[in-house]
């Protein structure tokens, strides 16, 4: 079993490497299909950037505030998008039978369904992010610490883990409901546009849905209310935050199950 785990990321190397080769094999199209990811995405923050020019607060955030909470938000999503977003197919997979190909091969189906593909246009969406978070810091009032800087590093981490958990909970949902991908990101596309707003706009209700059934506010809300300064919703305490990585950790153990509750579950076309 630790011999697998310490083959695993290799494997997944070997396997994204493939598909990279694929890509970069017509430079201008990745070039441009580059360029048309990063644009698409910083419309949202367009959006976000006309808002402001109306108001000056919104939902207790100013400007550079929200564009921290845009990039951290943006980033993480763009990040699970990239290494794990691929597993979203297995339900087309499962409904054809190709997925007994993951199966016969000495590498583990998760791998193999999270590297199908491998699209690294994709880097689009952390690489915009990147710029905004560049802005934020440029243009906030924040007395910068150690401590601050390794919450903010380690918060982006464990935020693109717990939306990657998602996105393998999302799949491993399909070995049960074929057609349920939709579903899933219901939970990571619109998780990541609910991140990157202050959630006091919000009510109670939907605060503690993504707090303790869906702990999408983990993966950058509270951490950025931390790094900020700023007190947390719902009486929590404002070291909430703090806990980010070990939500990380909790959501990994959870989609584990869920996957191999899902192998075993799978029988095939049948055919």
């Amino acid at each position: 079993m630790v011999e697998r785990v310490l083959r695993a990321p290799g494997q997944y190397w070997m396997l994204i490497v493939m598909w990279i080769r694929s890509s970069m094999a017509y430079p201008l199209s990745f070039v441009l299909m580059l360029v048309s990811s990063m644009l698409t995405t910083v419309l949202d923050f367009v959006a976000v950037v006309l808002m402001f020019s109306h108001i000056s607060s919104f939902g207790g955030f100013s400007l550079p505030e929200m564009a921290l909470l845009y990039a951290t938000a943006s980033m993480t999503l763009g990040l699970a998008d990239l290494c794990t977003g691929s597993v979203e197919r297995v339900g087309q997979r499962i409904r054809t039978g190709t997925f007994d190909g993951y199966l016969i091969r000495p590498v583990p189906a998760l791998l193999q369904a999270a590297a199908d593909g491998f699209a690294l246009r994709r880097v689009g969406r952390p690489l915009q992010a990147l710029i905004v978070m560049g802005f934020a810091f440029r243009w906030l009032d924040v007395d910068w610490t150690v401590a601050r800087g390794i919450m903010l590093v380690v918060s982006v981490i464990a935020g693109s883990v717990i939306f990657g958990s998602i996105f393998v909970l999302g799949a491993a949902f399909q070995f049960v409901s074929v057609d349920s991908a939709e579903l899933a990101n219901s939970l990571t596309y619109g998780g990541q546009t609910l991140a990157q707003y202050p959630l006091a706009v919000f009510g109670k209700e939907i605060v503690r849905a993504v707090t303790f059934v869906v702990p999408i506010a983990f993966v950058n809300y509270y951490p950025v209310l931390f790094v900020l300064g700023k007190p947390a919703p719902l009486g929590l305490p404002s070291w909430i935050g703090l806990l980010s990585p070990l939500v990380a950790v909790v959501m990994v153990a959870l989609a584990s199950l869920a996957w191999r509750s899902g192998l075993r579950r799978y029988r095939s076309t049948g055919s």
